[in-house]
């Protein structure tokens, strides 16, 4: 591994707004005209699926605007950048960005495939997941080799029909696949299932190695600080979405269970990761002998309320090193994350640049990468740009190409 070379670098977080003929072109044909379709009409440009009219936001395709045009009124693809759709387009602008490689989430199915899990048609929405997956996989990856790692949506609703996606999608080259920070809001049962839900996907994306992919708000929720917070006081706060879902993981035995089980926390920062590994250990080491006998806490008196899980041997879970050994934190621009980087750890953290959305550092990512991590043996620099992610996803991106 040449680590001098800290001109380019791989975003584990970036976007795609799915081209219009995703669905229309490989769905069945009996379910075409059911199939997600893009219209554009009088009353704007929107996608139409399952009942629904769903527009673009513009906050989803902000690259080449100014910050002060941004705004998350509808967008149409007409006044996108071609980079947001075409995977052409888009590579010429990693080009330019020093991005040698991409892991692209989805835009309309959201950010795990949540509008798939809440259509009425389940047999449809089914040939919609594996749509998906095949133009991910064979056209928007496969356009520019080595450019673009493979990340697959599941059927959230059906884990076993999601273990036969996984093995489908693991022969055709996936390295990853989506899933929500946290289920219960969506309707779906929780990672501490009594009766493992999700056990038989977790299973199988540990056997094909799979990384399991969790983007902040794939609960399809905005955490509010009062019912009347301000968005951008919610907006700031978003990242305890993350520190929660990593604390749910860290507490939830599966790690034990499934021990090659890998997740990444994408778009959620690192900065607080060393203060909440430092409380659950304190908790942990002072708490799990009454939590270990399932006795429930109510913290408004009294024993009922919030439970143990009492399927959990909390003697088996080591707080740091199962983070260690389980959990990447990724980051867009977190100069705190960084300066704590050796209690984060420098082989748990990956580099985004989430192209093209409103926290895009695009087209400066790697110049302000090189600001933010410039201090660093260039070892420790090239396992945040680029190491990490090779190894964690099993990806050997293309050459560099010569850019002028």
């Amino acid at each position: 591994m040449d680590h001098s070379n800290l001109d380019w670098m791989i975003s584990v977080d970036d976007h795609v707004l799915e081209p219009p003929d995703v669905w229309q072109k490989r769905v069945p044909a009996r379910y075409r005209d059911r199939a997600p379709k893009l219209v554009s009409d009088a009353d704007g440009e929107r996608w139409v699926y399952d009942g629904r009219n769903v527009p673009t936001s513009g906050l989803s395709a902000v690259v080449g605007k100014d910050s002060t045009e941004f705004s998350p009124e509808a967008i149409s693809y007409r006044d996108m950048r071609p980079g947001c759709y075409d995977p052409v387009a888009r590579a010429e602008d990693m080009n330019v960005d020093g991005v040698i490689a991409s892991l692209c989430f989805p835009s309309f199915p959201r950010f795990c495939g949540q509008i798939f899990y809440e259509a009425e048609d389940k047999d449809l929405a089914a040939e919609c997941v594996r749509a998906y997956n095949d133009w991910m996989i064979d056209d928007w990856c496969a356009a520019v080799p080595g450019r673009y790692i493979p990340m697959a949506i599941m059927p959230l609703w059906d884990p076993h029909l999601a273990v036969t996606e996984i093995e489908r999608v693991s022969a055709l080259g996936a390295r990853a696949i989506a899933f929500s920070e946290n289920p219960a809001p969506l309707g779906m049962p929780t990672i501490h299932d009594p009766a493992g839900y999700w056990d038989p996907m977790l299973a199988a994306a540990a056997d094909h190695e799979l990384v399991v992919c969790m983007h902040v708000g794939s609960s399809s929720q905005l955490p509010r600080i009062s019912p009347d917070a301000p968005v951008l006081a919610n907006m700031s706060w978003g990242s305890v979405r993350t520190a929660g879902a990593m604390l749910e993981w860290l507490f939830s035995g599966k790690f034990q269970q499934f021990p090659r089980l890998k997740i990444a926390l994408s778009e959620g920062n690192i900065g607080w990761i060393p203060f909440f590994l430092n409380r659950a250990d304190q908790v942990l080491n002072t708490q799990k002998y009454w939590a270990g006998r399932g006795v429930t806490f109510d913290p408004a008196g009294g024993t009922k309320g919030m439970g143990s899980n009492p399927a959990v041997d909390l003697d088996q879970i080591d707080i740091w090193r199962d983070y260690r050994e389980h959990i990447y934190g990724c980051f867009i621009d977190d100069a705190p994350g960084v300066a704590l980087l050796d209690m984060v750890g420098e082989d748990n953290v990956m580099i985004e640049t989430d192209y093209p959305h409103s926290d895009s550092t695009w087209p400066g990512s790697r110049k302000l990468a090189q600001q933010r991590l410039g201090h660093l043996p260039a070892e420790q620099q090239y396992k945040i740009m680029r190491g990490n992610a090779e190894r964690l996803f099993r990806f050997t991106p293309a050459e560099p190409p010569e850019v002028v």
